[in-house]
């Protein structure tokens, strides 16, 4: 069936739908994007993207994580900027599909231990994590709860448990960030040695696409403190003692999947052991610093010294805030920190995405949300009447099929009747 037919009958079906449950005085998604002055920005995104809307709208179980107006306001400033201003439609449905998390997750539902759910956000060009891409959940002190995604991004939670008759709407400050390779991360996080090293070693393309990894990265000053030694260093003896520092199994080692005394097997062949004292986490020797960073597939943490696949055996000291390199070697003069050169000239948040995509939302749409849903004819075909507000002519912006519902606005009511006649 031809996208706009099918995209067509949803939308027909979905009013239908929201008739019948206007008609027993309960809301539905239309109706609470519709009553929130403060979502509708976030209501043309969804909108524009006719397919993901339809198939909220026919969930029974489902969170919305949702950016108010003054986080669309925050895009330009933020890496996903050059996604919304260049309108590349496909990594803007993957940021949407993001925000989506199956099964209901009500404020209460957190607490201090982080939780990590799965989300809508399960293409492969953009993920490569089982079951769908996470996003961090966590109460704090307040109480107040945040949720963490790609790039250490930070959410919090200004408005809880919206219900709607498919689930729970959560409305953040800011958007969620999908996660990004390894290689697009670490610089983020002043890991520059680590994401050098992999280059050199050759283990950029493993941490980069490989599914499910958890990969333990010591700091900038654990490389600088071997520095000299570590860059003399054949590429493979290098790459067998990163690859101690790799973890590839079914389970992403998330913070919450490793409590005290796992035994996790190496790319090396070799075991780490997780144990948690003195209200820290520590891998063999090493003290975990930064933990559950995302990655587009999988999780990193950052740890204070580098581990030995000569002596997994080790085990911690929690005592002692950092323990001694049990690598030894020698620093690089004037304490350069090593491989950074190694790292590619230009790293860059979203890769350019194909142009074929079933919806569109540009930097240019923002300011525009209060069209939505009160004239869904107006929200379904502005792409061919707003003006650009990139460099790009509209011609040559992406644009997507859009349907046009002015055309069948008439015919809306009496088909509803012949739906719920059938």
């Amino acid at each position: 069936m031809p996208f706009n037919l099918l995209s067509t009958v949803l939308l027909i079906l979905l009013s239908c739908t929201s008739f019948a449950l206007a008609q027993q005085g309960t809301k539905d998604l239309t109706e609470l994007l519709q009553s929130n002055e403060n979502l509708t920005e976030f209501t043309t995104l969804l909108t524009s993207y006719g397919d993901i809307y339809a198939n909220l709208s026919f969930q029974s179980e489902v969170t919305i994580l949702t950016p108010n107006n003054d986080a669309f306001n925050k895009i330009p400033y933020s890496s996903l900027g050059p996604a919304f201003e260049a309108n590349q439609s496909q990594i803007v449905r993957s940021i949407l599909q993001y925000h989506i998390l199956p099964g209901l997750h009500p404020s209460e539902s957190y607490n201090g231990t982080f939780a990590f759910d799965p989300t809508w956000l399960q293409n492969t060009s953009y993920t490569n994590v089982t079951g769908g891409q996470m996003v961090g959940g966590v109460q704090q002190a307040g109480p107040v709860n945040v949720f963490t995604s790609g790039m250490g991004t930070r959410s919090t939670l200004v408005t809880p448990d919206l219900r709607f008759t498919g689930g729970i709407v959560h409305v953040i400050d800011n958007f969620l960030i999908p996660p990004q390779t390894f290689t697009q991360t670490v610089p983020q996080f002043n890991l520059t040695a680590a994401g050098g090293a992999v280059e050199n070693a050759s283990l950029a393309d493993y941490v980069n696409t490989r599914k499910d990894l958890t990969i333990f990265v010591p700091q900038n000053m654990a490389f600088q403190a071997l520095g000299g030694t570590l860059e003399s260093m054949p590429s493979s003896q290098l790459q067998r003692i990163l690859d101690y520092h790799i973890v590839n199994s079914s389970t992403v080692g998330y913070s919450t999947n490793i409590p005290n005394g796992t035994v996790l097997r190496t790319r090396a062949g070799q075991n780490l052991t997780i144990t948690f004292a003195s209200n820290s986490l520590f891998v063999n020797q090493a003290r975990v610093l930064q933990q559950d960073l995302l990655l587009s597939n999988g999780v990193m943490h950052v740890i204070d010294n580098f581990l030995d696949p000569n002596a997994p055996s080790v085990t911690a000291n929690p005592e002692i805030p950092t323990g001694p390199p049990l690598l030894q070697g020698t620093s690089l003069s004037d304490n350069v920190v090593p491989f950074t050169s190694y790292l590619p000239t230009s790293v860059t948040s979203f890769d350019t995405a194909s142009a074929s995509a079933t919806g569109s939302f540009a930097a240019s749409d923002i300011g525009k949300g209060t069209t939505a849903f009160g004239s869904a004819a107006a929200s379904a075909s502005a792409s061919s009447t707003r003006t650009s507000a990139t460099k790009k002519s509209a011609a040559e912006r992406v644009e997507s099929p859009r349907l046009e519902l002015t055309v069948m606005g008439g015919f809306l009511g009496a088909l509803c009747w012949v739906v719920g006649a059938l």
